[in-house]
């Protein structure tokens, strides 16, 4: 695959993603990009300053309850899915992958990250972006929301991720029969 490229996942092979918020993760970041990825991003970010510059004088309203609903379940959704494919893949396969692929690498099964996956999915699902100016976005509320959505939607996920559990009980006691 040439530079930058991805076959599957969030990021290169064998390259790990610095933060954004640093020169070289963010170089990181551009490099991993296609060409067009690269030219929407920097029209989308041009379109975000231009707005955030004219508003910046300017006294915004907080987020209406309902952007802030909005903000909520955009964040939770994508959890929920990542909670639950974690926790149930943990669960039901998670001795085999320790105590097989875990051993020969030295990993942990926690070491997987399915959050890019879910979050894929979702956008392609069709979740969309809350409607929010640039100052709005950086508002504590809304802020506040995201992380409450993401918090609740993993904790709903891995509630939901436990029904392995449910079968675990039969196993034990159809080994214990023989």
């Amino acid at each position: 695959l040439p530079r930058g490229s991805r076959a599957l996942g969030t990021h290169p092979k064998k390259e790990p993603m610095e933060a954004l918020n640093t020169a070289q993760g963010a170089r990181d970041f551009i490099y991993s990009l296609h060409s067009t990825e690269r030219s929407c991003l920097l029209r989308e970010l041009h379109r975000f300053e231009s707005i955030a510059i004219a508003q910046e004088k300017l006294e915004v309203a907080p987020p209406s309850p309902g952007q802030l609903r909005h903000v909520f379940f955009h964040n939770a959704l994508p959890f929920v899915g990542f909670g639950f494919l974690d926790n149930a893949i943990m669960i039901a396969a998670g001795t085999q992958i320790e105590l097989s692929i875990g051993v020969v690498l030295g990993i942990s099964t926690m070491a997987g990250n399915l959050a890019g996956y879910v979050e894929a999915l979702a956008s392609r699902l069709g979740l969309s972006i809350p409607d929010l100016t640039p100052k709005q976005a950086d508002m504590w509320q809304t802020r506040l929301s995201a992380h409450l959505g993401k918090a609740i939607g993993v904790t709903i996920g891995c509630i939901l991720g436990m029904f392995p559990l449910l079968f675990f009980g039969e196993e034990e006691e159809k080994l214990e029969e023989k």
